[in-house]
């Protein structure tokens, strides 16, 4: 029978959106996870994905015994992977559940920086809807669900809206606080509490030197440190490397408020947080309308969290668990 999920009310300890957003993260949460997240691991086989025009990218398929009840790809975000405790998280209750499931990598992301010569920005939708294609090619199923996380869930919708042109055929997608207009995001990030912010440029420091070592023939950043922001950085890469002309052509390439989502055809559900330090929930208001696209929108949760209980479990593993078994 198909799971009921209540309305997320975090118990008063954890209501604070930073204390949900940074336990999510916390390290010690990855361990708890561990056994939730067995039958997904001891499933999983690598496999390149060819996305077309040369592009690869590595994924993580988790088949199942019997009868799959359909195939959830799953979208981490950015300076993410998809062994992210979130991924992990969500990938293993699905796959419990009767599930296939494949985890995608974005390209520079789960360590795989040799795949691919250029480097990953934001806007390289196409190379993802190209994976989606030969993922559900290689994987058929009688159902088919895209789940992302934060970038991976403004990624989820942008190839929605692409997908029956691509000849993609999905069921629904489902996306958790995603990147709504990237502009405001890189200000509550630059604005907000620190700790965000330091670590994504930790993260993405780490990433690019690790980028350079690979191809030290194309690349010498020099020292990062140069630009100490978020902003100075991204907008160097996307000038410099993209071969945007600017940063709000780069920010604005891959929004999805306006009208991106205007001819959504594919059923959606955005489940969101009022809360949120990272994505202002009120871009939601800029969506385009659309009767594919539901949204859900709960007072706390925070950045992807929406921890229900002090064992750091996760609410929107069972919702989205939800919308997937109301689909059949």
């Amino acid at each position: 029978m198909p799971h009921a999920v209540q309305a997320f009310e975090p118990p008063p300890g954890l209501r604070h959106r930073h204390v949900q957003s940074l336990l999510a993260g916390w390290p010690w949460r990855q361990r708890w996870l561990g056994p939730r997240a067995a039958g997904l691991l001891a499933a999983s086989r690598d496999e390149i994905v060819d996305c077309g025009a040369g592009v690869r990218l590595l994924g993580h398929f988790s088949a199942q015994p019997a009868e799959s009840r359909g195939l959830a790809i799953l979208l981490h975000g950015w300076e993410g992977s998809a062994a992210a405790s979130y991924v992990l998280s969500v990938g293993g209750l699905l796959h419990d559940a009767g599930f296939e499931i494949f985890r995608l990598n974005f390209r520079d992301h789960g360590e795989t920086f040799a795949l691919n010569e250029e480097l990953f920005h934001s806007c390289r939708i196409d190379e993802v809807v190209g994976a989606l294609a030969a993922i559900t090619a290689r994987h058929p199923a009688k159902r088919t669900f895209v789940v992302g996380h934060s970038l991976g869930g403004n990624f989820a919708l942008r190839a929605a809206a692409r997908a029956p042109a691509a000849g993609i055929a999905l069921t629904k997608v489902v996306a958790i606080c995603p990147v709504l207009r990237p502009a405001s995001t890189m200000r509550a990030l630059e604005d907000g509490l620190w700790i965000y912010r330091s670590y994504f440029l930790r993260r993405w420091r780490r990433s690019l030197l690790a980028k350079a070592a690979c191809f030290p023939g194309l690349y010498d950043f020099g020292d990062l440190r140069r630009f100490p922001t978020l902003t100075e950085t991204t907008e160097f890469f996307a000038t410099r490397y993209a071969r945007f002309p600017d940063l709000d052509s780069y920010l604005n390439g891959y929004a999805i408020t306006g009208d991106a989502l205007a001819r959504l055809a594919v059923p959606a559900k955005i489940i969101a947080a009022a809360d949120d330090p990272v994505i202002p929930i009120a871009d939601l208001d800029d969506l385009a309308a659309s009767q594919a696209l539901t949204v859900e929108v709960f007072p706390h949760g925070g950045h992807c969290a929406f921890l229900e209980d002090y064992r750091l479990r996760s609410w929107v593993d069972r919702a989205v668990l939800a919308e997937l078994e109301a689909a059949e």
